[in-house]
């Protein structure tokens, strides 16, 4: 969820037809730089959904075609295995934050885009389409706010039968966006989610309990489960921290 864009060898790439939906096969994705798969296509909700629903995702920057990978390995979470340090434990008993879902999408985005001094893969268009994304119920927040009412934090992602494909996230507030990941974790659980994916590694999405699997696996999860529908549909957040036995 949290990425640096590399180098780009644009000439070996397979470039998509905006006209024609279609993605190569994510075994066919480069080695360097690691899931690099096709370029071109569109931002459309019917491509993006297909590029969800085939392990595929979009990222790219400025003055750059739309690139679209599809790592090996693949960085996720079991929703309810997330790690809660002590430390973070004790910031959720305190409550500092007040967690809602989808009360501030747009403001979410944009602010995951702000939030990067080397600058974002959040590009104008790319936040139009996850925004009518959102609009058709597809794409989701969560967002945490402070005691004086201030967002401070947040996180957003793609929902697709009982997986969770995590974008990206912001803090303004030490902890927020730990708050935030961890309540999500919870909730996608408690809504039967199977899966929380994480896209690329990082050393913050490691410490919350994040892993990496080889794509194959990946894709098998994905395939079980992008048709079934989770136990809750909606996205009210039913039981924020701390649950039953989590003090």
């Amino acid at each position: 969820m949290l990425r640096h864009l590399p180098a780009i060898p644009m000439s070996t790439l397979p470039w998509l037809d905006p006209d024609f939906l279609w993605f190569p096969p994510p075994d066919e994705a480069l080695r360097d730089p690691d899931g690099l798969l096709a370029a071109g296509g569109d931002l459309a909700p019917e491509r993006l959904v297909l590029a969800y629903r085939s392990g595929i995702f979009p990222w790219y920057g400025e003055n750059q075609p739309i690139l679209w990978w599809s790592p090996d390995p693949r960085c996720v979470i079991v929703p309810g295995e997330e790690h809660v340090s002590r430390s973070l434990r004790r910031t959720l008993n305190q409550q500092r934050f007040r967690i809602t879902s989808d009360q501030a999408f747009r403001e979410v985005i944009r602010r995951c885009g702000s939030a990067r001094p080397e600058g974002t893969w959040i590009i104008p268009e790319m936040i139009e389409a996850y925004e009518t994304l959102h609009q058709q119920g597809l794409a989701h927040s969560f967002e945490a706010w402070n005691r004086e009412g201030e967002l401070v934090g947040g996180l957003y992602g793609v929902a697709l039968g009982r997986c969770f494909f995590g974008e990206s996230m912001f803090s303004r507030e030490t902890n927020a966006s730990k708050v935030v990941f961890v309540t999500l974790c919870q909730q996608l659980a408690r809504w039967g989610y199977r899966l929380l994916d994480c896209q690329v590694e990082n050393d913050h999405l490691l410490t919350l309990g994040a892993h990496t699997i080889p794509r194959t696996e990946f894709l098998s999860i994905l395939q079980e489960n992008v048709d079934q529908l989770p136990d809750q549909t909606g996205w009210q957040i039913d039981s924020p921290w701390p649950s039953s036995g989590e003090v």
